[in-house]
């Protein structure tokens, strides 16, 4: 079988990533590069291949089978869109639009034409969260009672250096928590109500630096998910998975607590808790054990995934639809925090 020929739109630090990992993988290739910066040029040069400063350039080559769409957030849908009409299946970046109208409009076009989008969740491709959600498949939690999340982490002062960052919508939740609440939805359910505080306190941006969110679960489960980028702590996802080497890691901090009624679960160290027989209680000791799973690298597994959704041999993991949910429970969460009471989702 021919390698897959996959284009680049977008050649930041995202689409860089997607890129280096690409070139592992035997059974696709990089085609050309979508990017109008002088870098993305040069970096197009060092992996001989075309670069476009526009999208059409790309389309009008015809040199792409498929597309990794890693370009700014307010140019996904757009992209896609055009891609989708192409024929183009498409790997587009979290998170999958600004907005939920363009969402249900990408919605739309991906059943309409069939080209399929895989949005770039890439931590569901994560093994420590497939045994996760394997565990809690099989029951080993009992009923699902309450979930703890964690995001504290500092942002240096010289991440804001970057104009865009310091504006609305550029904030944590968009840029980060929006990972987190993904997962959330994976691993737990769906929510069908929140509650919302954020602040701007530390920095004085137009956009938060500290959240506090409520979470009420479909399945009768409550949650907490509480965040700040200008906090002095270890848990986070970045600094506790090991995900990524340019996050200093501390494996022994937890990001997220899981608890239930015959066992709780502690992410990412895997660690399960229960008691030795049924019915046990406080006065009990508790037990607790490590899961073990076979690590790999999250965007590598995504983008192996992608090539056969690509091909047509696999469903999206993570389709439009899917991650349009995800955006929804954002949007609540926004609307929540601005006007001072309970939001339920949109529907996508």
């Amino acid at each position: 079988m021919n390698p897959l020929r996959i284009a680049l739109i977008g050649a930041g630090i995202m689409g860089r990533q997607h890129l280096s990992y690409l070139r592992e993988l035997p059974h696709a290739t990089l085609c050309a590069i979508v990017d109008p910066t002088e870098q993305a040029r040069q970096l197009a040069a060092d992996h001989g291949v075309p670069c476009f400063d526009e999208l059409q350039g790309l389309l009008d080559s015809h040199l792409a089978q498929a597309v990794i769409i890693a370009n700014p957030n307010a140019a996904h849908v757009p992209t896609a869109l055009r891609c989708i009409e192409a024929g183009l299946p498409a790997l587009l970046e979290k998170p999958v639009g600004v907005s939920l109208q363009e969402v249900r409009e990408l919605v739309a076009a991906v059943q309409r034409s069939g080209v399929p989008v895989l949005v770039g969740h890439h931590r569901r491709h994560n093994p420590l969260i497939g045994k996760a959600r394997e565990l809690m498949q099989q029951g080993v939690l009992g009923r699902l009672t309450t979930v703890t999340a964690l995001w504290q982490l500092q942002k240096p002062d010289s991440y804001y250096d970057v104009p865009w960052r310091r504006e609305p919508g550029a904030g944590m939740l968009l840029t980060n928590l929006i990972h987190d609440l993904d997962l959330l939805r994976y691993l737990c359910g769906e929510v069908d109500q929140v509650q919302a505080l954020t602040s701007n306190a530390v920095r004085g941006f137009a956009n938060e630096d500290g959240a506090a969110i409520i979470l009420r679960f479909a399945n009768g489960a409550l949650g907490s998910l509480t965040g700040s980028d200008a906090a002095a702590a270890p848990w986070s996802w970045e600094l506790s998975a090991g995900e990524n080497p340019v996050y200093p890691r501390q494996p022994d901090q937890p990001c997220y607590l899981l608890a239930g009624t015959a066992g709780s679960l502690s992410i990412p160290q895997l660690r399960y808790w229960s008691y030795a027989s049924p019915g046990a209680g406080w006065h009990e000791p508790l037990q607790s054990a490590e899961q073990s799973y076979e690590a790999a690298p999250a965007l590598l597994l995504q983008l192996r995934h992608f090539i056969e959704v690509a091909r047509g041999e696999a469903l999206p993991l993570v389709s439009a639809a899917d991650a349009g949910r995800t955006l929804a429970l954002y949007d609540a969460i926004c609307r929540a925090a601005e006007q001072g009471c309970a939001t339920v989702p949109e529907s996508v």
